[in-house]
């Protein structure tokens, strides 16, 4: 069984990692943090874990397999080359880092101590994007004239997290939030990212609480990218725009939206093919974002550990580039050619 170190157990460590490394059958056998109360609930959660108070004393626990980060952003990459000096697989949540350079460092430290390092892209493994990529894989919809993405919520009055609070350069804000799944989702459908126009705004937190970005990938297709937090009437998530059809998504998961109409029609069926007045429901395919951490298991023991991973590091350099260019097109309002550190011109891993 695959012995994991946790790193943090706050809203991702808790809400996210801690869960589904026990639903993928791995062994969670030790959670670092300082918090009394988060170590008392790491007894109740996790029976049989031990719990220490720091990522060192983590690192020491003997047996360990693999170390997964569930840690503010802006510590991602020390602790990454911590874990690499340590010999140890690293599994870092998204994003990698808080800008493309600083990733592509940790992804040169992993590389060079010989450790695999994989992203945790938990949306990938969703039913809503399972069936958005089957829909455009089988060219449902025609040429595919435009890409929508959206994250969309009513927060008038944000949460009190270091989400919101941080500045930019210590992770805050949606950009490096939401959009490290919105530009990696867009990135997996229609291939690397050559342009982005944006527009950032910061209404009610230190950091930008809505964005909209408009990429333009290699591929010819344009995705509009958008995430807020002051939508009183969120949604679609998803509207996918060709020439014969439109699939439509009413909401991501148990987001609210103002669009009912475009809400599975019932459990086997997510979005809908429309073509004008006419609509007909869309099989859904399955999702467990379980299975990340069960692929996570498979690669350690593969041949190649780190080809095998389910995320490669540099597709989340890329995505960090793709939103460092967004910064730079809001501040001066125009078109930005995304450069991705670590790769040559046009080619992007």
């Amino acid at each position: 069984m695959t012995r994991v170190g946790l790193v943090g157990y706050g809203g991702a460590g808790k809400g996210f990692h801690a869960p589904l490394i026990q639903q993928a059958g791995l062994d969670l056998v030790a959670v670092s943090t300082s918090n009394p109360g988060r170590a008392a609930e790491v007894a109740t959660d996790v029976p049989g874990a031990v719990v220490v108070p720091d990522i060192d004393a983590l690192l020491a626990v003997a047996g360990l397999d693999v170390v997964v980060l569930a840690s503010p952003s802006n510590v991602h990459v020390e602790q990454v080359h911590r874990v690499a000096e340590a010999g140890l697989a690293a599994v870092v949540d998204k994003p990698l880092g808080v800008d493309a350079c600083e990733a592509l460092e940790a992804v040169d430290a992993a590389a060079a101590a010989g450790i695999p390092l994989t992203v945790f892209q938990n949306r990938r493994y969703d039913p809503e994007f399972r069936t958005l990529a089957r829909v455009v894989a089988d060219g449902t919809v025609g040429d595919i004239v435009r890409a929508e993405l959206r994250w969309e919520r009513w927060r008038p009055v944000p949460k009190d997290r270091w989400r919101e609070n941080a500045a930019p350069e210590q992770g805050g804000g949606v950009l490096l939030d939401l959009f490290s799944h919105l530009v990696d989702q867009a990135v997996q459908l229609f291939g690397p990212v050559t342009s982005v126009y944006a527009e950032l705004a910061a209404h009610t937190t230190f950091s930008e609480d809505t964005a909209f970005l408009s990429c333009r990938h290699e591929s010819g297709v344009v995705c509009h990218l958008g995430s807020t937090s002051l939508a009183a009437a969120p949604g679609p998530s998803v509207r996918l725009l060709g020439t014969s059809a439109a699939y439509v998504v009413g909401a991501l998961g148990l987001e609210s939206t103002a669009f009912t109409e475009f809400l599975p029609a019932d459990p086997q069926h997510l979005g809908w093919l429309v073509r004008g007045d006419e609509r007909e429901p869309v099989v859904g395919l399955g999702g467990d974002q379980a299975d990340f951490y069960r692929e996570v298991a498979a690669a350690l023991v593969a041949d190649d550990p780190q080809s095998a991973m389910p995320v490669d590091p540099h597709g989340a350099v890329h995505v960090l580039a793709v939103i460092d260019a967004a910064r730079v097109s809001s501040t001066g309002g125009r078109v930005v050619d995304v450069i991705t550190p670590g790769t040559t011109p046009g080619q992007v891993a």
